[in-house]
């Protein structure tokens, strides 16, 4: 069995601020770093053999943080990046709440699709290992919709940091 501690990326400015990030890189604000060196504490004496991260920045920075104490790479993928807001990327969340969705919105399909491709690909390049990956709000919920066979709106929401284990 492979374990998988899914991680969602620390708190940016655009998180605090409502704005859409989508597939942009994000930055983490002081409290996201903060968030991550605390997953990082807890997770010290753990075992874990891979990081993994999307390669997005606001990911990637984070899983550097909770890898540094295992002295181990981080790996990177696309299948971990966000869903893609397409032109409601860099919005102010609340304004889109009544707006018609546009046409160039990644589809649930393809998002589900991806994150079905990411499960797969951590059990056959990691069997048996426990690894960390670090990911995003929508798309975390899209690997647990597959993991657990339920839809997406059954899924409770990751806050920033936090960490989930999945037995694959």
């Amino acid at each position: 069995m492979t374990k998988l501690l899914l991680v969602r990326h620390g708190e940016t400015t655009d998180n605090k601020n409502h704005i859409l990030q989508g597939q942009t890189p994000g930055e983490l604000d002081a409290e996201g770093i903060k968030q991550a060196e605390e997953v990082a504490g807890k997770l010290a004496g753990e075992k874990i053999d891979a990081f993994v991260s999307s390669d997005l920045k606001r990911s990637e920075d984070t899983c550097r943080i909770i890898a540094k104490p295992h002295h181990l790479p981080v790996v990177t993928t696309p299948l971990l990046r966000e869903r893609d807001w397409g032109s409601f990327t860099g919005k102010y969340i609340p304004d889109l709440q009544n707006a018609e969705w546009p046409d160039d919105v990644e589809s649930l399909e393809h998002l589900k699709s991806r994150a079905q491709n990411f499960l797969t690909w951590i059990k056959v390049t990691y069997p048996g290992q426990t690894v960390l990956a670090v990911g995003h709000g929508i798309v975390n919920k899209a690997i647990q919709s597959i993991y657990f066979k339920k839809p997406m709106n059954e899924v409770q929401k990751m806050t920033n940091a936090e960490v989930r284990v999945l037995i694959l």
